[in-house]
């Protein structure tokens, strides 16, 4: 990384004495990370500002506090890394409350990450709106993007994988996190790999409490949402949860969403019969949704509509192969 610096020379007095006396100052990035803290502590009060200042490949070190608004990571900036410093996501709270009503996905988004090789490690990214609008935690719009020990909470749409219309698609990589939401709320037509993750579903108080999943891949690209050894849970009634349903996004015929739900632990208010709902007209048979190997009470038990991936091609439709794309990416962790 190349990183510009600063030279404040000493005093004419030191010079004419045949002395140099130089003080270099380096601007807070110089070495490659910052550090941000709410009591002033560090060199910036919010994740904003340090994202606003640094440069690509940064790493922004967070520590322990509350943080609002949006953090915008350009894509002009790749390669930034946010992480929280004690550890522990519930530290670290990166917080907003703006519906998607109100503007648009990109406003309503807590993190907005529009980045290529991003890693956003211990936080949590969060959207308080609640029920009456979609209200995005995270837009992840850029490609080969880590997410690893995070929290994601919201309501409706909490974590989108978006690469805009079309074949285009971007990849992100989620693993030993949680994410934590209603309806739609792990969406988008990236290729998405949630892995060792929490996916807790809220109990929305009625019979029907939501969808997991709202895949919109485009017909041209093999793989969209993958979710693997991976625990799916919810204090919501029994049989009153849904794996997903069929998002043709724009209500575009080539949206063929996939889904793949393997070698996971689901709970028991997954449903059985209704699994996979449709959307918006579309029949969730024109997407492409099954399951492998998965165990718990909300395992398939049989029904017809929970279609289930033969060994054979469960082996082509792994983590590694969801992420690789034309480059080989390879993020994929034990």
């Amino acid at each position: 990384m190349h990183v510009s610096r600063t030279a404040v020379l000493g005093s004419a007095t030191a010079l004419a004495a045949g002395l140099i006396t130089a003080a270099i100052v380096l601007p807070a990035n110089a070495a490659g990370s910052v550090t941000v803290a709410p009591d002033g502590s560090g060199n910036y009060r919010t994740v904003q500002a340090a994202v606003a200042a640094v440069g690509a490949g940064t790493v922004i070190n967070v520590k322990a506090g509350t943080y609002y608004g949006q953090v915008n990571i350009p894509s002009s900036k790749p390669g930034i890394s946010i992480r929280g410093t004690t550890g522990t996501a519930s530290d670290v709270v990166i917080t907003g409350n703006a519906p998607q009503s109100a503007g648009s996905a990109t406003t309503s988004a807590t993190l907005l990450n529009l980045a290529k090789d991003t890693t956003i490690t211990g936080v949590t990214i969060q959207n308080t709106y609640g029920a009456g609008s979609q209200a995005l935690a995270v837009y992840a719009g850029g490609d080969r993007q880590v997410y690893r020990n995070i929290r994601a909470i919201g309501y409706q749409d909490t974590f989108l994988s978006w690469g805009g219309t079309g074949r285009n698609q971007v990849r992100q990589y989620v693993y030993k996190s949680s994410i934590t939401g209603g309806i739609d709320f792990i969406y988008g037509n990236g290729a998405l790999v949630i892995d060792r993750t929490t996916i807790t579903s809220l109990n929305l108080n009625s019979s029907n409490n939501g969808y997991v999943t709202a895949a919109a891949t485009d017909r041209s690209n093999k793989y969209g949402i993958l979710i693997s050894r991976s625990t799916l849970n919810s204090s919501a009634a029994s049989r009153t949860v849904a794996l997903g349903r069929c998002w043709h996004a724009g209500n575009s015929a080539d949206s063929i969403g996939q889904v793949l739900v393997r070698d996971s632990s689901l709970g028991g208010h997954i449903r059985q019969a209704g699994a996979w709902q449709d959307m918006s007209g579309f029949s969730w048979r024109t997407c492409r949704f099954s399951e492998y190997n998965n165990t718990g009470s909300g395992a398939s038990q049989g029904t017809s509509d929970r279609p289930q991936m033969n060994s054979g091609t469960a082996a082509d439709y792994t983590a590694q192969k969801y992420l690789a794309g034309a480059d080989g990416w390879n993020p994929v962790q034990p």
